[in-house]
């Protein structure tokens, strides 16, 4: 199993970047634009049994990939485990808290690849390379987004 841990601080109190990532067009906000994804359905906000589904392209080929949020304590936190995609397992959490007026923006994967631990060896560099990209860019954007 890998793990991946991105942490930013936001310019903004932890209601405001809570609210932000309620947003129903959140998906699509914090999809860089260099990946090809298409949001297909999300129901139930950030709450316990909350559904996100969408496509990830490779090429021409989709790949359907749906999580379901499994922990949420407002303002703290939520979870979310994929139950259907294209790892063995997955499961994000984010994290929110207090720090000086701010906002610390934590992002926490625990993944593994199919065919692990061979794939992890010999692709894990690279799948960590781009969800650091991912997620600078998430943070980026959510900086950008609540802020004043």
């Amino acid at each position: 199993m890998l793990h991946f841990r991105y942490s930013s601080l936001i310019d903004a109190p932890v209601e405001v970047v809570w609210n932000f990532h309620e947003r129903q067009d959140i998906l699509q906000l914090l999809t860089p634009p260099w990946q090809p994804v298409e949001v297909v359905r999300r129901e139930g906000g950030l709450n316990i049994g909350a559904i996100s589904e969408f496509n990830i392209y490779l090429g021409p080929i989709p790949l359907r990939w749906v999580a379901r949020h499994t922990e949420f304590e407002k303002y703290r936190l939520f979870t979310d485990e994929q139950t259907e995609g294209p790892m063995e397992s997955w499961t994000h959490r984010h994290q929110f808290s207090e720090e000086d007026g701010k906002t610390r923006l934590t992002d926490s994967i625990a993944y593994q690849m199919p065919g692990s631990p061979i794939s992890e060896t010999l692709m894990g560099w690279f799948v960590e390379e781009r969800l650091r990209d991912m997620f600078r860019y998430r943070h980026e954007v959510t900086q950008r987004e609540c802020r004043g």
